[in-house]
């Protein structure tokens, strides 16, 4: 095999054909509110970690748990990536009519690209919060929200952070 690309070969570099039911679908007897996405710092260095954190509210009259998921995409990048990658995510139970506070890091190699190498590179990104992927069709009972954030500095090695 000579072709290592993941284009065409999985659902993160399939264009704009989405799957049946994409990760994180799934039924609820209750619903979702995500509310004050923060990032922190909005302009970082180009090998610093992301701090995020998000508020997640159950609205419904029933107890009960919601997969939270953070994507990262890519505004630009010298090579191909993902629409978006999955950095993290937390299986969180929240009684009904409650609020919990939930704070991610989102590491540096996390915005790492392939180029004969790993390699960081500056620019524009933007990091998705919700209970389902960003764009979804097949639609769960919660939103996502968005938010950018800028990478400064010179491209550099992972290796060299």
């Amino acid at each position: 095999m000579e072709n290592y690309t993941m284009e065409g070969r999985t659902y993160r570099y399939y264009g704009q054909e989405a799957p049946l039911y994409p990760f994180g679908y799934g039924l609820s007897y209750t619903t979702f509110r995500y509310r004050d996405l923060v990032l922190s710092p909005t302009v970082l260095p180009v090998c610093a970690n992301l701090s995020v954190s998000v508020v997640l509210g159950n609205t419904g009259q029933q107890d009960g748990e919601e997969v939270v998921q953070l994507y990262l995409r890519w505004e630009q990048s010298s090579v191909p990536v993902p629409r978006w990658q999955l950095v993290a995510f937390r299986r969180v139970a929240v009684p009904a009519g409650q609020e919990t506070k939930l704070s991610f890091q989102v590491a540096a190699e996390q915005r790492a690209v392939w180029a004969q190498d790993w390699r960081l590179e500056p620019g524009t990104f933007t990091l998705f919060a919700g209970g389902q992927q960003p764009d979804q069709q097949t639609r769960a009972p919660s939103e996502v929200l968005s938010a950018q954030f800028t990478v400064t500095g010179a491209t550099r090695p992972l290796r060299g952070c």
